[in-house]
């Protein structure tokens, strides 16, 4: 098992790879058939993981991953602990636009776990937006399916003119103000 690495292989013409990490399997795989019914013109793999590193890849069946959304549960310290360690797993350059944080359970402020700051924080520290959602809501799910594969779209290079770092640093400055 090796460092996830952010141009170790070449892109596919007219695909994108979404790797999604987190504990919680039923939101996984919610927001992969989500974002699977969106119409667009790409075909769109997805791939899901409770953590990192990914197991060794034989004979580079593999794709190159284009996009890695961080789930983070916010009912779960467990989750943010299992997402902290797998971040080491992940090689440096994915942090030039190519990593998202997903906090899950926003709209629940009652049974939070984890506090919204600490997800602020972490993401500031790898320099990636952060996202709050709550994916249980079929609208917000829609919505944020819609808003992840825009930003696949722009990591795979899908749209020209916008690259992944100059996009992820757009949304960091309208985050901050």
């Amino acid at each position: 098992m090796s460092m996830l690495s952010a141009f170790g292989k070449l892109p596919m013409l007219n695909s994108a790879t979404l790797l999604l990490v987190g504990t919680n399997d039923v939101f996984q795989q919610q927001l992969a058939e989500t974002i699977l019914k969106e119409k667009q013109d790409l075909k769109i793999n997805i791939h899901l993981t409770t953590s990192l590193p990914l197991p060794a890849e034989r004979d580079h069946i593999r794709s190159r991953i284009d996009l890695i959304v961080f789930m983070i549960n916010l009912q779960s310290k467990y989750s943010l602990k299992d997402i902290e360690a797998s971040l080491l797993h992940v090689d440096a350059n994915f942090f030039l636009g190519k990593v998202c944080f997903l906090a899950i359970g926003a709209g629940r402020m009652n049974q939070i776990s984890v506090e919204t700051n600490v997800v602020l924080r972490l993401a500031d520290r790898y320099c990636s937006p952060v996202l709050f959602c709550e994916l249980e809501c079929e609208k917000i799910r829609i919505a944020t399916a819609q808003r992840l594969l825009q930003m696949l779209k722009i990591c795979a290079g899908h749209l020209p003119g916008i690259s992944a770092l100059s996009f992820s640093s757009k949304i960091k400055n309208s985050i901050d103000d």
